[in-house]
């Protein structure tokens, strides 16, 4: 496994765990007509954290499915690979 799938797999599982962790911490406000905001927008949205968050587990989600790749505990190439009969 390459950089760059390593870099791949670390897109894809920041993206996935960004959009599970978005809607933790959230308060709504508490009178959204006096302030003049959105009924659905947070008092205190906290970004910074969650962005933080997002950023540890996607590297603990990445280290681990490449501990997975490199060990061969699931390997594509065997499951995938055509019989040896074939290389004749």
């Amino acid at each position: 496994m390459g950089w760059f799938h390593i870099g791949v797999v670390f897109v894809l599982a920041w993206w996935t765990v960004l959009f599970a962790v978005l809607p933790l911490w959230t308060r709504p406000v508490a009178n959204p007509e006096e302030k003049g905001q959105w009924r659905g927008a947070p008092a205190n949205p906290m970004i910074g954290r969650k962005l933080l968050v997002t950023t540890v587990l996607a590297c603990i989600i990445t280290a681990i499915i490449y501990a997975i790749v490199a060990s061969d505990i699931i390997s594509l190439r065997e499951t995938f690979a055509p019989p040896r009969s074939w290389d004749r």
